[in-house]
């Protein structure tokens, strides 16, 4: 014990330093979330009270997580949880850290989530998509009844998927698969948020993302499109009559995923395809498209 007195105010402000100084993109936000996991502090009283002094052993901790942080390792592998959907999920380095992105998918799987429905999530890394699906409709929608399936070829993500099931209470079948290699069942909605950055760009993605998020979550192969391949392909005996069929894409991967749907021969079936930037991404657009056997062209 050295006796040095730390306090809110100065841990924060020599924090939030030492990330900018290390090319933090966020550093404020960063520093001050380290700093309510460390002390349990609100910024309520943050702001009232500053100079209130911390435990040394408290501050040390704080000192050596932002020191972690600035190596550049996620946010979310040093607390190890991530809110998604107003629920917060365990993630490790196993599985890709929920972006709040991927909530619009899950609110487009609200809007046509029904009492009983069967739901198959394809990739399903952390779990963060079916258990939020079928918590959220149970607890904001009181729909009940929706059973679903999380599927993926990760035995180590479906670990991490199981611990947030039970954490939060929400029945899941998880299954380890290759994509359909396991499932024999049929849905009546399955989403899928797979792997879809093109190998050659990985590399160009911040340190946070290509160096410690699981490549096998982020690799779609040369051209990010190989997952969208297999998952349209396989899918079609595993979809119910009427059944929707939704996906998060690359920016630039609308046309090529919704040609894949028509080649397939999809025929009188709706599907979202959710257009996304990967990183520090918003919505770009939203398509709903019915395949018909008439089609000649796409329709948007």
């Amino acid at each position: 014990m050295n006796g040095k007195i730390f306090t809110l105010r100065n841990l924060y402000q020599s924090g939030t330093e030492k990330l900018e100084k290390a090319g933090i993109r966020e550093a404020k936000l960063d520093a001050w979330y380290l700093l309510e996991y460390k002390t349990g502090i609100s910024r309520a009283v943050f702001l009232a009270d500053p100079d209130r002094e911390v435990e040394e052993e408290k501050a040390e901790s704080y000192q050596k997580d932002i020191c972690t942080r600035a190596r550049r390792i996620p946010l979310q592998h040093i607390t190890g949880s991530q809110e998604f959907m107003g629920y917060e999920f365990l993630v490790n380095e196993h599985v890709l850290i929920p972006r709040q992105d991927t909530e619009n998918l899950v609110e487009e799987a609200l809007k046509v989530i029904r009492p009983d429905m069967h739901v198959l999530d394809m990739c399903t890394g952390s779990g963060c998509i079916p258990i939020s699906l079928l918590k959220y409709a149970a607890e904001r929608k009181h729909i009940t009844g929706v059973k679903a399936v999380g599927a993926d070829i990760s035995a180590d993500a479906l670990e991490v998927a199981k611990k947030n099931a039970q954490r939060l209470k929400v029945p899941v079948i998880w299954v380890q698969s290759d994509i359909f290699e396991n499932v024999s069942e049929s849905f009546d909605l399955i989403v899928s948020n797979p792997p879809y950055i093109r190998t050659e760009v990985i590399q160009g993605l911040e340190d946070e993302v290509k160096l410690h998020d699981p490549w096998i979550a982020l690799d779609g192969h040369e051209d990010g499109l190989y997952f969208y391949r297999r998952i349209v392909s396989e899918s079609i005996s595993h979809l119910n009559d009427g059944a929707w069929l939704m996906f998060e894409i690359g920016h630039d991967q609308a046309e090529d995923v919704s040609k894949l749907m028509k080649n397939a021969g999809f025929c009188n079936r709706k599907f979202f395809i959710i257009v996304i930037f990967y990183h520090y991404g918003v919505i770009k657009q939203l398509f709903e498209y019915k395949m018909k056997q008439s089609d000649s062209k796409l329709a948007f």
